[in-house]
């Protein structure tokens, strides 16, 4: 259920378009939150899940308008993702943002970590 929830997110982000508003959440919370969430069907129904999903919608949003943004004005982006959106696995996702060492993860946002994700995930050539 944390893949349905981290997958619903980024597609919801990108069909919908990004999100500005920021949150208080540290990315040392988002990944704990998201390692709590339980594989099951009744995940969705915990409010934490929905919170999670906003974070991730507005992080990811916000991720991908940094790289329109970046090629519009022919800067190198902070990731290079082919076409306008992103594969996502989302256990990789997870794995990625826990093997962020914690103490690193408590001054990062949300937005920080999938950007970390994506640059490591879409290397832009010659970056």
């Amino acid at each position: 259920m944390r893949a349905a929830i981290v997958v619903a997110t980024a597609f919801a982000c990108l069909a919908a378009g990004a999100v500005s508003a920021q949150s208080d959440m540290t990315l040392d919370e988002f990944v704990i939150r998201a390692n709590r969430i339980p594989l099951n069907a009744t995940a969705m129904l915990r409010p934490d899940a929905h919170r999670l999903k906003s974070e991730g919608e507005r992080a990811i949003g916000n991720v991908m308008r940094e790289v329109r943004q970046a090629r519009a004005a022919g800067r190198t982006p902070p990731a290079c993702p082919t076409g306008e959106g992103v594969s996502l696995n989302p256990r990789q996702l997870l794995s990625h943002l826990n093997a962020i060492p914690q103490a690193r993860r408590q001054r990062m946002t949300v937005t920080d970590g999938m950007r970390d994700w994506m640059r490591a995930r879409y290397p832009c050539p010659g970056g």
